[in-house]
């Protein structure tokens, strides 16, 4: 049976409601960039490759991306709230494995269970939050979600930091227990249950498509600079089948390939279904609302972005300035700064300028600053040299998170929230998997240049190198750590940093991508009247 979505003004129970959902997101949101600064750590530790470290990141947008669609339908069949409550149960149980994780294996595993969780808990804050509240109440619990979506990305650096430094790492994924304990009875007390359209039988065909689909097109990019983009480099054992070096081609244009055939099969599957009068997985008719369409092309390329730079520079931070995982904490909270600053005013401003406008206007601050910080990385710049170009990022993050996605929802109905919310999540998803592959793709190629030539003349410069490059960075502050090496090290660390900063100007071309983007969702809204 459908249940109506509330159309009187919201109450109290209402917003005490947005808290403990904004509580919950904030959790999932965290934990995609907590572990970012912890990460030089937990390759020491669990003795991890470059490819394990991305995996580690990006494993938990994939599956998060691969399971948003069907989860956001299955909210609006099922009761939003259930599955909400479901997902915090499955994530909390995600993170237990995480922190005990003793290998590569097990930790990469523990994250799959995270995304799991955390695929469950994303559409149905946003669908709860777009069926609940109109008005003027809706822009303000948007701005809500848009500054908890922003402020914890931003704050994730410095927890982890903290964690890591005065407990473990394995704090950064124990702590969400408590939090998760304090939010199933916070959402039993105050979370409304609530439901979409009727709903007829689930589309599995079109859920293993687009988890095909998505997985194969970023694990492509992840696995690309290891095992070749089109030759193979090193021979890869997959489940006991070998792939030898002897191969006409790498595993990764077929994996290129798979994607294609996989997400062309699911978009022809859906407007197949959806024109046999059948339940789709993906409403494509979405898409003919222009805010939907180029909102979420907006989003996906500004997630690119955004966490491609969450990947690199905590790698740049600890390994070749020689900071550790707190101080490293500290310079990129600068980022949450900014982003709270800016997230605290972003609707007052929007009722001025237009929630269109205020998202340009971010979205040029998130590429000054990044640029200002390309143009002055080096292998000495002072950690809070560093920091000051952060704020300047982050006040453009806070702006343009906090708007987009209710500029992206706002002419979707309230009976397709599920659907909506779930869609505009996955392409964040595939954008935030995407950005920490690039990044660490962009950042491995770059470092098979800007390595040998800063060890020019160095005696064993190519295994140097090669040693520095596969463990992301780590040898460097292994090399430190012994004394005695303060010429190779710097060498090693100029290096790096100019990798970095090549790391740095792919995310800005993407939020570069972005801008474009989003205004065209400018025109489309103003178009609309709105």
């Amino acid at each position: 049976m459908t249940v109506a979505a509330p159309v009187s003004a919201p109450t109290r129970r209402d917003w005490l409601g947005l808290a403990t959902l904004a509580t919950g997101l904030g959790m999932i949101v965290l934990d995609g960039t907590i572990v970012g600064v912890a990460m030089p750590t937990m390759i020491q530790d669990l003795h991890l490759n470059i490819t394990e470290a991305q995996w580690v990141s990006s494993l938990y947008a994939i599956v998060l991306a691969a399971l948003l669609l069907i989860a956001g339908r299955a909210a609006d069949r099922w009761g939003r709230r259930r599955l909400f409550l479901a997902g915090v149960v499955v994530f909390i149980a995600g993170s237990i494995v995480a922190g005990a994780s003793g290998d590569a294996a097990a930790l990469i595993g523990a994250r799959v269970i995270q995304a799991a969780g955390a695929a469950l808990i994303l559409p149905t804050t946003l669908s709860i939050v777009n069926a609940t509240f109109r008005g003027k109440e809706r822009a303000a619990a948007f701005g809500v979600w848009g500054a908890v979506i922003s402020g914890a990305a931003a704050l994730g650096p410095l927890a982890g930091g903290a964690l890591t430094e005065y407990a473990s790492w394995p704090w950064i994924f124990y702590v969400n227990v408590p939090i998760g304990i304090l939010v199933i009875v916070a959402a039993l007390l105050t979370v409304r249950e609530s439901r979409g359209e009727a709903v007829g039988r689930t589309d599995i065909l079109g859920a293993v498509l687009s988890a095909v689909g998505f997985g194969a097109l970023v694990g492509a990019v992840i696995e690309g600079p290891d095992l070749g983009w089109w030759a193979p480099k090193r021979e890869l054992d997959l489940f006991g089948v070998a792939w030898p070096t002897t191969s006409p081609v790498s595993l990764v244009p077929i994996l290129f390939a798979v994607a294609v055939v996989a997400l062309v099969a699911f978009v022809w599957w859906e407007l197949r279904r959806r024109r046999l009068g059948r339940t789709v997985l993906l409403d494509l008719g979405l898409f003919r609302l222009r805010t939907f369409s180029w909102g979420n092309v907006a989003a996906g390329t500004i997630a690119v972005g955004e966490f491609a730079i969450v990947f690199v520079l905590p790698l740049y931070l600890v390994d070749a300035l020689g900071l550790d995982v707190m101080e490293s904490g500290l310079v990129l909270a600068a980022m949450a700064l900014g982003a709270f600053l800016s997230g605290a005013s972003a609707r007052h401003l929007s009722a001025r300028i237009g929630a269109p406008n205020v998202v340009l206007l971010g979205l040029g601050l998130e590429v000054l600053g990044i640029l200002v910080l390309a143009l002055i990385l080096g292998p000495s710049t002072g950690a809070w040299i560093a920091a000051a170009p952060l704020v300047l990022y982050g006040l453009g993050l806070g702006l343009a998170s906090a708007q987009l996605t209710g500029t992206v929802l706002r002419d979707v109905p309230p009976e397709a929230s599920g659907q909506g919310s779930a869609t505009q999540s996955t392409v964040r998803q595939v954008g935030s998997a995407l950005g920490t592959a690039i990044s660490g793709a962009a950042l491995s190629a770059a470092l098979a240049f800007t390595l040998p030539s800063a060890l020019d003349g160095v005696p064993g410069a190519a295994g140097l190198a090669d040693s520095v490059r596969s463990s992301a960075g780590s040898a460097i502050s292994a090399l430190r750590a012994q004394g005695g090496h303060d010429a190779v090290v710097n060498a090693l660390a100029g290096g790096f940093a100019d990798a970095t900063r090549i790391s740095l100007l792919f995310a800005a071309a993407f939020l570069v991508l972005g801008f474009v983007a989003a205004l065209r969702v400018r025109k489309a809204a103003q178009a609309a009247g709105h």
